[in-house]
Order: structure tokens, then C-alpha cells, then sequence
């Protein structure tokens, strides 16, 4: 039936495996008041480790109200303070943003859901969600692809991690008219950021025990700034003779993405390049609503979906499929170093999921943003 009715199925485990005959039943009519609540209170309690959670638009209130479900089943140490920080309701301003800034500066852990940024110009290019990102320098973000057992795809057992620099490139909000009818948008590739996401990616291959990374780039065409980015690359790659160093430009990434996925380990990327590879990755293994994500500064950690979108079309119609959110939940836990809570959490719900009785599946050719999750 209803998606995050799978969230009462898990809750009820949960609640089983740590305190049998706690588990109180959670109600549709919940879910839609926490979604539509405008500013949830902050759960109190001694000794947790305080989060900011920032809902975002479409399905996100709803995907952290089953987020917030399902720690209390848990009994995660985790105090949510929660902002509410939206282009397309209202809710955003210079101080709602500082507020949030102030926010995830001081408990330097998130997790958030997507900030929708609106197509029309209103004299400002960088959205909130872009400036949030940059003021903290979450200049990395990864996203791991991995198939989950139970979910029918065309490949199965696949495990690949896309690793996107995300604080310059097509998206630095440069442009302007040089003459009528004339846009020019600017890239920027900068030595010292280019470093700084190669070094990164190599980091996390060996930390990771992963074998191989590959440079995603367009130098063929951008022979300077994705030239840049790929000599940058390949500097960093000498300093790691342990790990394999691939290069492969976009289009033909895209394509062996498809055909054969399974010959990639790390790929590391440009902007652009990561948000395109991110979500038709996130569509090899059953869609956006299965893939989580996450945001690295060298400071700040944000927890998110791997594939951003706000699905406002199954917004109050509870359908939305919280899995990203739950695992990106759950890999919070662990960077948190609450091991315990965190494969609790992934455990149960990579059961749920497995076991097959919950699962209305859609087709993940069609790429749909979030699939169906149903109980009973």
C-alpha cells in the first residue's frame, strides 16, 4: 500500500530487536501533519549528539519525519534541531540561512533534504542551497551506488562511488548578458580545488580499500579548464602508485556506465559531470530514492540523498520511498561512531527490502525520482 507505511514494518523491528513491546503504531494522518508542521520542536535528550536537520521541499519533511520514526524505535542518541530554509515556500532570507549556518557550524553534522532552487532569475544566480554549500566549502560530495538485494535491476552486485567537486565549475554562478541575445556563463577550474577533490578521492580509495579511480573529464573540448582539472589528476595519482588511474571523457562514461558498469570503482568529476553521472548511476540500481549521499568540508559533514530531487508531485500522497534517506541516516550514525545504531538501521532496512513483501517496484529505466515502497 502507502510507501512510508514500509517505515511501521521497520519501526516494529526496531522497536522488537532493543525493547519488545514498546512499538506504538504510527498513523498516515501523522505523517501528513509533521510534513505540513512549518517547525517541529527539537527532541531534548541528555547526552545525544545534536544534529541540524534541514527538511527541504516535495517529499523531504515527510522522508525526515520516517528518519525521526525510526531513530525513536531505535533509540538513537541523536537531538534533531530542525530549520526550515525554502526558495519555493516562503522560507528564506539572509537570517534563516545564517540561522542554518549558525546551526550546522556549531554541530558540524547534518542531514537535509533537497533545497528546490526555482528556474526563474530574481536577481540573485547562486540559490541557497549552492551558498549554503560554499560558505561551509563542502567541496566534496559522495555518493555510493550499490545495489541492494531484493530490488530487480538490469545489473545486480554493483558498487561503484562517484566523487564530485561541488564548489566551482559550471555551477560558480557567473553569467551575464555581453550583448543582446548573448550569454556568457562561466567555468571555473582553479589548481588548488582540482588538487583538493584528487586528493580526496585517493584518500577515500585507500582508506576504502578500493582499487582503482578514474578521472571524468571533457579536455578533448575544454582543453584548459578540464585540462587543468585532469593534469591535476594525474599529479595527485603519482603520489598513489598503489591505486590504478584511469581517465575516460564524460559522454563515453555515460555510455559504459550503462553497458558495463562494473568495470568502474572510483570516479572522480568535475560539477556538472557529477550531478549527470550521480543520478543515472542512482538509476542502474532501482532509482533516487535508494541511493544515499554525502557532503565533506574539512570541517562539516552533511548527510542527504545521493541524487537530489524534492518529488513534489507525491508530496501528502505517501508514496515517497525513504531508503536514501534511512541509509544516508544510517552512514550518519557511523560518522558519528554510533556503529551500533548504524547497522542497526541499514540492516533492517536492507531486510525490508530483501524480503520482497513490501516492494511495489518501478521499471529503473524510466529513472523515476523515488520509487514505490508499500507494505502488506
Amino acid at each position: 500500500m502507502a510507501a512510508l507505511s514500509g517505515v511501521r514494518w521497520l519501526t516494529r523491528a526496531l522497536v522488537a530487536a532493543a525493547n519488545p513491546g514498546a512499538w506504538r503504531s504510527l498513523s498516515t494522518s501523522v505523517v501528513a501533519q509533521a510534513a505540513s508542521r512549518s517547525q517541529a520542536e527539537d527532541v531534548r535528550v541528555e547526552g545525544a549528539f545534536p544534529v541540524t536537520m534541514l527538511p527541504g521541499d516535495g517529499v523531504g519533511p515527510e522522508l525526515m519525519h520516517a528518519v525521526k520514526e525510526v531513530f525513536k524505535a531505535a533509540s538513537v542518541p541523536v537531538e534533531f534541531q530542525e530549520h526550515h530554509l525554502s526558495e519555493v515556500q516562503n522560507m528564506a532570507s539572509e537570517e534563516k540561512l545564517e540561522q542554518v549556518l549558525s546551526s550546522m557550524k556549531e554541530n558540524k553534522v547534518a542531514i537535509i533534504g533537497k533545497i528546490h532552487t526555482p528556474m526563474e532569475y530574481k536577481g540573485e544566480l547562486a540559490s541557497y542551497d549552492m551558498r549554503l554549500r560554499r560558505k561551509l566549502d563542502l567541496f566534496a560530495n559522495v555518493v555510493h551506488v550499490k545495489s541492494l538485494p531484493g530490488y530487480m535491476t538490469r545489473h545486480n552486485n554493483l558498487d561503484l562511488v562517484i566523487i564530485r567537486e561541488q564548489t566551482e565549475g559550471e555551477y560558480s554562478s557567473l553569467e551575464h548578458e555581453s550583448a543582446r541575445g548573448v550569454i556568457e556563463c562561466l567555468k571555473i577550474v582553479t589548481r588548488t580545488k582540482s588538487q583538493r577533490i584528487a586528493k580526496f578521492a585517493f584518500d577515500y580509495a585507500t582508506k576504502k580499500g578500493r582499487s582503482k579511480v578514474t578521472a571524468v573529464h571533457k579536455a578533448n573540448i575544454m582543453k584548459l579548464g578540464d585540462g587543468l582539472f585532469l593534469q591535476c589528476c594525474e599529479e595527485v595519482a603519482e603520489l598513489y602508485p598503489k591505486i590504478k588511474f584511469e581517465t575516460m571523457i564524460i559522454d563515453n562514461c555515460c555510455m559504459q556506465l550503462v553497458q558495463n558498469p562494473y568495470q568502474f570503482d572510483v570516479l572522480v568529476m568535475p560539477n556538472l559531470y557529477g550531478n549527470i553521472i550521480d543520478n543515472l548511476a542512482a538509476g542502474l540500481v532501482g532509482g533516487a530514492g535508494v541511493v544515499p549521499g554525502e557532503s565533506y568540508s574539512a570541517e562539516y559533514a552533511v548527510f542527504e540523498m545521493g541524487a537530489r530531487h524534492p518529488f513534489a508531485q507525491a508530496v501528502g500522497r505517501n508514496i515517497a520511498n525513504p531508503t536514501a534517506m534511512l541509509l544516508s541516516a544510517s552512514n550518519m550514525l557511523r560518522h558519528l561512531n554510533l556503529e551500533y545504531h548504524s547497522n542497526m538501521i541499514a540492516d533492517a532496512v536492507k531486510k525490508v527490502i530483501k524480503v520482497g513483501k513490501c516492494l511495489s517496484a518501478i521499471p529503473s529505466f524510466l529513472l523515476h525520482p523515488l520509487a514505490l515502497l508499500a507494505i502488506e
